[in-house]
């Protein structure tokens, strides 16, 4: 069966959001046979009969998955992995976006196949030549610093996450030395 990835979210949050546990939600869940389910339709039946916030819906659908052996961690509904890994720059979100751009060009040998600074992440995503694609999201991280992730998308194997989030975690450590370094 698969391993139940870490919540991120305490049940304390998920109760506050969601007025439920997480164990709750499970067993309301199981009740109404939902592991027969898709994806889609427990979210939208959060959604629609409980008034879950769509975020929350899709994170109680994901955690449900996992504990009843539907999903494992890391995995997509189209059956793909997917991981990520983030670092903190001491720098504005564009300047940010453009030195992750620079740093994952370099190391991947190509550019992005797409670029978007208008939203209020901008992105940039590479399609790599196995298919997968990788893509970096930069957040606004308060007094001039900024949030940088690198999701890598569409990998083939739950074998292929580790090696594919410590590539990233590298990529964006080297960065964040770089950047630190410069602005010494």
């Amino acid at each position: 069966m698969a391993g139940v990835s870490e919540h991120n979210i305490s049940d304390e949050k998920l109760v506050a959001a969601t007025g439920r546990t997480r164990q709750q939600w499970h067993e309301l869940l199981d009740a109404e046979n939902a592991s027969s389910w898709t994806h889609p339709q427990i979210a939208a039946w959060l959604v629609e009969t409980h008034g879950v916030d769509g975020w929350w819906a899709q994170g109680i659908t994901v955690a449900y998955e996992q504990a009843r052996g539907m999903r494992m961690p890391g995995q997509q509904p189209d059956g793909t992995f997917s991981t990520s890994s983030s670092k903190s720059l001491p720098v504005a979100q564009q300047e940010a976006l453009d030195l992750v751009i620079g740093a994952y060009t370099a190391h991947s040998g190509g550019g992005p196949a797409t670029v978007s600074r208008e939203a209020k992440h901008p992105t940039a995503r590479w399609k790599l030549a196995d298919g997968s694609t990788v893509l970096a999201t930069i957040s606004p991280g308060g007094a001039g610093k900024s949030r940088a992730v690198l999701t890598h998308s569409k990998l083939g194997s739950e074998a292929a996450l580790a090696p594919a989030k410590a590539e990233l975690a590298t990529v964006l450590q080297a960065l964040a030395s770089d950047v630190d370094r410069s602005v010494d």
